[in-house]
């Protein structure tokens, strides 16, 4: 900006300081998925900005399966096009020890770091360093309209059978009304369908790999879980459940379209608030269904925000995502948004807060199930991998895509279960071996 020099010397001085905050303001990229959560947090960007006016944020909100492809290319390639990047409990450890993030040390000591929930934190470390911070966490569980349940006569016991859950599903299924049975995730993507697919899966008693990393994504248990989905959806579903991930779906029960429907518990907040979901006065919960052994019935992720070492703007990047994950920016989305809309899962002290308690009455539930959820057991027989509902090994995104497509074509009737599990089952043992597990 031009200074005049006839301006007077208060005025000109005042001119002067606003031209140098300008100049040394610095813009920083922040690239997220478009969950709700993170369009609250894109939201409160001038309440940021006004606490920290040396710093101006660049958002890029992409869906999720984008989001995961242009994360994972910028940084195996050291792009440098984004400074904060929101990746989960899947990457962190891996790119971390790679040296593709900056590790978060020396925490101030407001921020209380041992406030966060043990099995996130560990979830993004890698020995013992944190390389992302949580910015939500969740479980999976299962939503149910309990006016229809009461109308049908169905008592929800304390733990549901997915067996149970199909019948549900047939008597509750009205089509003429447009609510389905139930919505459940048909997207293909390693983190749209198969995370859940993955869950359903370990409860029937199947695995992604033996113990020597051969696959086994043609095994019985394999048939007899993907043939219930299949079945389950094709039946009781809504039209085009190949089409809705959790967005889509959150958005049908949300409507009242969906009789229940299994997935986060991060999306608990929303369908309970009046202001977001037509049914938040007949929500009912309940753990999410088991078959043949409850482990690995539930997952366990946490989307985090992490700095790419390939940031140029490294200070300015931890301090918003210090800021976006505190313990303060959980009462400032508490006072603005209200208590149910918090991001969950992250800290001992939201759960231990009255006003998110009264507020949330599925927040023990939702405690619980996260520290129910084991990533080093989730398996009915031994495997040789961490996770739940994905494999800790960086093959598994590209791997887990591929089976996706694979499940989702037997969703729509292009291939016959059997037909969709043989090609997925080629695909991945050609994958192991081009990555040198198995000859």
């Amino acid at each position: 900006m031009k200074l005049s020099r006839h301006l007077p010397l208060t005025t000109l001085a005042a001119a002067m300081a606003v031209a140098g905050q300008t100049q040394a303001q610095t813009e920083i990229t922040v690239a997220t998925v478009n969950n709700n959560d993170m369009v609250i947090m894109q939201s409160l960007t001038d309440a940021f900005e006004q606490a920290h006016p040396d710093i101006t944020l660049d958002w890029v909100v992409l869906e999720e399966n984008v989001l995961r492809q242009r994360m994972t290319t910028d940084i195996a390639t050291q792009g440098g096009q984004f400074d904060v990047m929101t990746i989960g409990t899947y990457e962190v450890p891996m790119w971390g020890e790679r040296g593709w993030l900056v590790p978060f040390e020396d925490l101030p000591d407001d921020y209380q770091v041992d406030d966060l929930l043990k099995p996130v934190r560990d979830g993004l470390s890698h020995d013992g360093s944190l390389y992302a911070l949580p910015f939500y966490g969740e479980s999976s569980m299962m939503f149910y309209r309990t006016d229809l349940f009461e109308e049908a006569g169905i008592e929800m016991p304390e733990q549901p059978s997915w067996e149970e859950v199909r019948d549900w599903a047939e008597t509750l299924h009205d089509p003429d009304n447009e609510v389905a049975g139930i919505c459940l995730r048909g997207k293909p993507g390693w983190g749209e369908n198969m995370a859940f697919v993955s869950t359903l899966v370990n409860t029937f008693g199947g695995r992604w790999f033996d113990m020597d990393w051969n696959p086994e994504i043609d095994s019985p248990e394999w048939q007899e879980a993907i043939g219930f989905y299949v079945d389950l959806l094709g039946n009781y579903g809504p039209p085009g459940a190949s089409s809705n991930g959790f967005n889509e779906n959150q958005a049908l029960f949300s409507r009242g379209n969906c009789a229940m429907w299994v997935d986060a518990t991060s999306a608990a907040g929303r369908i309970y608030n009046p202001d977001e979901s037509q049914v938040a006065d007949k929500l009912g919960f309940a753990p999410a269904p088991v078959a043949e052994t409850p482990k690995g019935s539930h997952w366990l992720w946490s989307w985090a925000l992490a700095i790419p070492a390939s940031s140029e703007k490294q200070d300015e990047a931890r301090t918003f995502i210090l800021w976006a994950t505190s313990q303060e920016y959980i009462e400032l989305v508490g006072e603005t948004e209200g208590w149910t809309s918090v991001p969950p899962g992250t800290r001992e002290s939201t759960y231990a807060n009255e006003n998110y308690q009264e507020a949330a009455p599925f927040a023990d539930f939702v405690l619980d199930a996260m520290k129910g959820a084991d990533p080093t057991d989730s398996t009915l027989e031994p495997s040789p991998y961490t996770g739940v509902q994905f494999v800790g090994i960086p093959e598994f995104q590209s791997i887990g895509t591929q089976v996706g497509q694979s499940i989702a074509s037997a969703l729509t009737g292009d291939a016959s279960v059997e037909e969709a599990l043989q090609t997925a089952q080629r695909a991945t043992e050609r994958a192991m071996q081009r990555a040198g597990y198995i000859d």
